[in-house]
């Protein structure tokens, strides 16, 4: 088991992040040392989504408000709190996104990627040093493109990305990889399904619809709406994350994924029944505003994860099951008008009159 003192962990005010700074400094067993988030807080960064944790872990957590592009930067956090210990979770993470304008994920997610692991490599060339340390790189299911009706996305899975986004993430898994076989980084690297739950940002499709269902805006389904995806709750797969920095193999990639593949219409007919019953609406006039909309350019059919791996080698399994993961989910939203206020306005609000129109 490797001791974790001093975790850089990027993109820490996004969804998947904040969550996992919370998991590990209020929920993992055997951490104390120090959490460093580093993040530029762009559009679905959000620095209230932690200002809790700064008040309750005053001499554990520290927030930098920068970019991972930017070199100087990055070695003056190195320096200054002994990093040894990397979560690299920032990128830029919407397919639409990518589609509209992919120059951003070239520059974040693969150039980002790069500074991080090439100023880690620097950092820590000593071999004790190195010996202490470890890079781990979270990555998506997308990477490995499109199922059919059967089977599984296994780590011999041959990479086949669709999308800018998928492109741009698997150009960084095999950086990742690549300085782990070249120049001995300790890395690991994990590819996960579809993370849902407490602060995702709204534009992504279940907190998009749960929004949407409060505020009697149509429900926008993509296509015929039997796309497939495999569902994993954030807590969930932030325990697998924790798992595979304490205990995995350096130079070894892991899948997690839920187990709980849905097509999206049906998926979304559930989150209506639960989100109905919460807020006292009538599931009936929330299903007349489901909209089918123009099916977005390459879009991969199904997703679903073999994740026996680290099942079998580390012990982790999922905990939360789907409806009670919804059912929390739609609770968080309801308690969290302020935190939806300060996110739904500004440059998000912005971009989505402009690109998506109705949709939003």
């Amino acid at each position: 088991m490797r001791k974790l003192t001093n975790i850089l962990v990027t993109g820490g005010a996004g969804f998947i992040g904040c969550n996992f700074i919370r998991f590990i400094l209020e929920k993992a067993e055997g951490f104390s040392g120090r959490v460093i988030n580093l993040d530029a807080l762009t559009y679905a960064g959000n620095s209230m989504s932690l200002a809790d944790i700064e008040a309750k872990h005053k001499t554990r957590y520290f927030f930098e408000h920068g970019d991972i592009c930017d070199r100087a930067f990055v070695e003056s956090l190195f320096s200054k709190y002994e990093i040894d210990t990397v979560a690299h979770f920032a990128a830029e993470s919407h397919v639409d996104r990518s589609i509209l304008g992919p120059e951003a994920f070239v520059k974040t997610n693969v150039m980002g990627t790069f500074t991080l692991l090439d100023v880690a490599r620097n950092a820590w060339k000593d071999e004790k040093l190195k010996q202490g340390a470890l890079f781990h790189h979270i990555s998506t299911d997308e990477v490995y493109g499109s199922l059919g009706e059967t089977g599984y996305f296994t780590e011999k899975t041959p990479y086949d990305p669709r999308s800018p986004y998928s492109a741009s993430k698997a150009a960084s898994d095999h950086l990742a990889m690549a300085y782990s076989h070249t120049y001995g980084l300790p890395v690991t690297l994990s590819n996960c399904s579809n993370n849902y739950g407490p602060y995702q940002f709204p534009e992504k499709l279940i907190p998009l619809m749960i929004l949407n269902m409060l505020e009697g805006k149509p429900l926008p389904v993509y296509g015929d709406g039997k796309n497939i995806r495999d569902w994993l709750y954030v807590e969930d797969h932030n325990a697998a994350v924790w798992e595979i920095m304490r205990n995995g193999k350096a130079g070894e990639e892991y899948n997690i994924g839920g187990e709980n593949e849905w097509e999206n219409i049906k998926l979304l007919n559930v989150l209506i029944d639960i989100t109905a019953e919460k807020a006292k609406l009538a599931p009936a006039k929330i299903r007349d505003t489901i909209t089918y909309v123009k099916d977005r350019p390459g879009h991969d059919r199904r997703y679903a994860i073999d994740c026996s791996k680290i099942k079998r080698e580390l012990g982790w399994k999922q905990t939360v099951s789907f409806e009670e993961g919804l059912a929390r989910t739609v609770d968080w939203y309801l308690a969290n008008p302020k935190w939806i206020e300060s996110i739904r306005s500004g440059e998000y609000q912005r971009w989505v009159e402009k690109n998506y129109g109705e949709r939003g």
